[in-house]
This record gives structure tokens, C-alpha cells and sequence, in this order.
């Protein structure tokens, strides 16, 4: 059974050469200071139990991590 989908508006680009704005900018900062605690890479897993361990582990490394520096 196919879904359907709907598009309800739709955001222009900005016009080329603008910069995008001051509060974008802090979004955009503060986004990229954002620490997943998750190693780079590809894994391969042999079950999804596997993998859904690490990454409960690497969420709880962020949050204690998190708790500690604040």
C-alpha cells in the first residue's frame, strides 16, 4: 500500500550572497557544538540487540558527561 504525502508550504532559498541571518548563525553554532559521544565510523552488527547496546551506552557516556559539566 503506498502513503501519501503532502507538502504543506515551502521555504524559499535565500538569495545568493546573503548571509544567513545573526539567530541563524547562533542556531547553526550551537548545533555544531553538540557532542553525540557516538565514534565515527561504520559498524556492522550481527543483531540489532548489538547494536541498539552501544548506542544506549554511548547515550548514557553524553548524559553523565553532560550532568558533569554542569
Amino acid at each position: 500500500m503506498a502513503q501519501t504525502m503532502r507538502v504543506i508550504g515551502r521555504r524559499s532559498p535565500p538569495p545568493a550572497g546573503e548571509l544567513p541571518s545573526e539567530r541563524a548563525r547562533e542556531a547553526m553554532t550551537q548545533m555544531a557544538q553538540y557532542r553525540t559521544r557516538a565514534p565515527k565510523g561504520v559498524f556492522h552488527y550481527k543483531s540489532h540487540e548489538d547494536a541498539n547496546r552501544d548506542r544506549d551506552r554511548w547515550q548514557t557516556e553524553a548524559i553523565v558527561a553532560k550532568q558533569s559539566d554542569g
